[in-house]
């Protein structure tokens, strides 16, 4: 057997030597440049000259070339054989799907961009809920780093997503991309469900992605009618090319093909997994849908709808479910005509679930170009090579998103309005200006990735629910299982990150056991940018982000009284807020000891008060800021009693949501708090002292922010200045009634 073998190797290699001297001598014997055309591939598409007989000899070479190929492929095969003689599994000649020893990018022809460079591609994804949702973004991260080409997501979302990944795309403000919204809800039931069917509520499906992993059928009547093709992906996909790359495969669909897809990976069409396993039907080992290209004009003459529904009806009739979601019902339809699809190489879906054979789809890092974490277990698959494919991950799961906002040179596009405002707005400051950083800060765009964990409260049609609001940094992150062990009612937080942190944030969240039990907390990620920490920004985010009719507007360093939630609920409804315009101030104080037995009443704070472990907030360094609260009058108070405003007066309170937004020219330390509050006293709030309520501010290291306010005289100006013109815009706004502020911040 091996001596034939030998026998047969040496005839084929023979045969291809041969072949090659003949191409070589036609290279002497003709012309330089003819014979060059002949030595090269055909993918170079050159013609030759239309001489005669150099013609006539061109034919009879091509012939020999011709033979020499499948002389070639013939040897690849015997070298291919096992010792049973069967062929590896690595090794394919299907019309798209090159052998494996033709896997690598290095092939004998140069690259080539099939796809204009300004040409917009067209991406659609299903996307729901809050976690897919994240990983969402690390997806488009992934081909935004890589992109050459203008690009217009299409997402079919539910209203979680919707809100999460509209407000993530336009504060993104990544130039040349475009995104649209297709309401998943409308999918699931039909637009019209007493006038028309269900779309695929119908379809019983037993796979993790519930009735969102049946979307994509529906894709030819979800997306716009003159929309011809587009790539599908799942949220789980890691690209490492362009993705202009996969779009060009279009051009190689022959008439019929059209659908595009990688061949499954694993077993799991075979029906060999277990005993009495029965999957879909499916041809041969099946095709994956995590990545797909669709011809959608193709689709919409071949009656794509109709023909999916009658096959997932008759299957149906015998499965009863679906295992695999859109996978199984897409598979059946093949099965059924195999002349739709149009095989991918396997490393345009390189599918990382146990047991798969994705190591088979490539022999360098180089052949890489879509990874498919498309095992429930995820990250903690079983592959030899996952530690590779975690890294690429992580980069960009970690990757600052602000890079990628760079302009595609040479392809004209249209700015949104708000860049062009923005834009407009940067160009008019003055780099002179000493004050230049604060107001470059201020218009600073910032990505804000709204409920970046799940939340699921449900706003109960109560007047007098309220929602504690506070902003924080990674460095108060400690503060944060302690304020929800002292507020059981919902929580409104923006946090303000760098990608990585707001990583560290998640996994530190889903570690702790007192907040991954909560699911009434709103985490709002504003990621980092510029040299100022956007304080008021932050504020405006959590504050913009709430669903009940009030909130309590707060630090992250200070804990609330215990029952502060139902005291405060109480409160509003006794003295009549909803019909009232009012801010319910809720007395602050502080402890020097990192360690604090908590009061539990008003009579054990005013004990601690007394014996010099408490005290009244900042008393010893910005009296000012809550003097007015007087806290004398608060140690005898039963009733709620009206202050009035004073300068520089900075109180925590309880207002309406509709009350007035945080002014975003403050960042920083310094005067943050004190123009909310006086334009609360603008509008006329009444300013109500809560007589038993109370909070304290616990220790922490000094921010960097005061350190540069107590140590630079040129902060301290700028945050003057910056003052004056507040004085003067809120004398627009308000006219005489606002001439107080100024005239008292004179007299001091």
């Amino acid at each position: 057997m091996l001596r034939s073998w030998r026998v047969k190797l040496k005839l084929l290699l023979a045969t291809v030597t041969l072949v090659v001297l003949l191409s070589w001598l036609y290279l002497f014997m003709g012309s330089l440049e003819y014979g060059r055309f002949l030595l090269l591939p055909p993918c170079l598409g050159e013609q030759p000259s239309q001489d005669v007989e150099r013609e006539a000899l061109a034919s009879r070479v091509r012939r020999m070339e011709e033979e020499n190929q499948q002389l070639r492929l013939q040897l690849g095969q015997v070298q291919a054989e096992g010792s049973d003689g069967s062929p590896q599994w690595g090794v394919s000649t299907e019309d798209g799907d090159p052998p494996r020893g033709e896997r690598s990018n290095r092939t004998a022809c140069p690259k080539q961009r099939t796809v204009h460079k300004c040409e917009l591609l067209h991406v659609a994804i299903v996307c729901a809920g809050h976690n897919a949702s994240r990983d969402v973004v690390t997806l488009v991260k992934s081909i935004l780093f890589h992109r050459k080409n203008p690009l217009h997501f299409h997402f079919i979302t539910d209203s979680v997503a919707h809100q999460i990944l509209q407000t993530l795309f336009q504060s993104w403000m990544v130039p040349s991309v475009h995104v649209s919204f297709y309401n998943a809800d409308d999918l699931k039931a039909g637009t019209h469900p007493a006038l028309c069917p269900p779309e695929v509520s119908w379809i019983p499906n037993k796979h993790y992605s519930g009735i969102y992993g049946l979307m994509k059928l529906t894709l030819t009547k979800a997306l716009p009618s003159n929309l011809s093709k587009v790539i599908v992906l799942d949220t789980d996909i890691t690209f490492a090319t362009d993705i202009a790359e996969l779009w060009a495969v279009f051009g190689k669909f022959s008439d019929k093909q059209v659908i595009g897809l990688v061949e499954n990976q694993s077993d799991w069409y075979l029906g060999n997994l277990w005993k009495n396993h029965k999957p879909w039907p499916a041809l041969g080992r099946g095709f994956n849908t995590g990545v797909i290209l669709l011809l959608l004009d193709r689709l919409r003459r071949l009656g794509w709808e109709q023909m999916w529904r009658l096959t997932a009806e008759r299957e149906l009739m015998s499965m009863l479910s679906t295992s695999l979601a859109d996978q199984d019902i897409f598979n059946a339809v093949i099965k059924q005509d195999p002349a739709l699809v149009y095989r991918l190489p396997c490393f345009w879906n390189v599918q990382l679930s146990d047991h798969t054979r994705s190591e088979q789809c490539y022999t360098e890092v180089s052949d890489l170009k879509v990874i498919h974490w498309n095992s429930p277990k995820k990250l903690r698959v079983k592959n030899k090579h996952v530690e590779f494919f975690r890294n690429l991950y992580l980069t960009f799961l970690e990757y600052d998103g602000n890079l990628l906002r760079r302009e595609l040179f040479g392809c004209a596009s249209l700015p949104s309005p708000p860049s062009n405002k923005l834009q407009q707005a940067l160009e008019e400051l003055d780099e002179d200006d000493p004050c230049y950083d604060f107001r470059r800060q201020h218009l600073t765009q910032h990505r804000i990735h709204l409920f970046f964990l799940q939340y699921e409260f449900l706003a109960l049609p109560n007047p007098t629910d309220v929602t504690l609001v506070a902003q924080l940094s990674m460095d108060r992150l400690q503060m944060l299982e302690a304020i929800c062990k002292h507020w059981a009612g919902p929580i409104s937080l923006a946090l303000y990150m760098s990608d990585a942190e707001a990583q560290q944030f998640l996994r530190y969240a889903q570690a702790s056991e007192v907040l991954s039990a909560r699911r009434n907390v709103a985490y709002h990620i504003v990621y980092k940018e510029g040299q100022f920490y956007p304080i008021n920004l932050l504020r405006n985010v959590a504050l913009a982000n709430t669903q009940t009719p009030y909130v309590f507007l707060t630090d992250i360093d200070f804990l609330p009284m215990y029952g502060l939630y139902d005291y405060l609920r109480s409160s509003i409804q006794q003295l009549e807020l909803p019909q009232r315009k009012a801010a319910l101030i809720v007395p602050a104080f502080e402890t020097l000891h990192y360690r604090l037995t908590f009061p539990k009443s008003k009579a054990e704070l005013l004990s601690m008060l007394d014996m010099g472990s408490l005290y009244t907030f900042r008393y010893h360094v910005w009296p000012k800021g809550h003097a007015p609260t007087d806290y004398a009058k608060w140690r005898t108070a039963t009733v709620p009693y009206r202050v009035a405003w004073q300068p520089d007066f900075e109180p925590y309170v309880v207002v309406r949501r509709d009350c007035p937004k945080y002014d975003q020219r403050f960042v920083g330390f310094g005067w943050n708090k004190v123009s909310h509050i006086m334009e609360l006293d603008a509008q006329e709030y009444e300013l109500l002292v809560l007589p038993n309520a109370f909070m304290i501010h616990m220790p922490h290291a000094p921010s960097f922010d005061i350190s540069k306010f107590r140590l630079s005289a040129g902060y301290r100006g700028c945050l003057q200045t910056l003052r004056e013109e507040f004085h003067q815009d809120l004398s627009r706004r308000y006219g005489a009634a606002a001439l107080k502020y100024l005239t008292a911040e004179r007299s001091l």
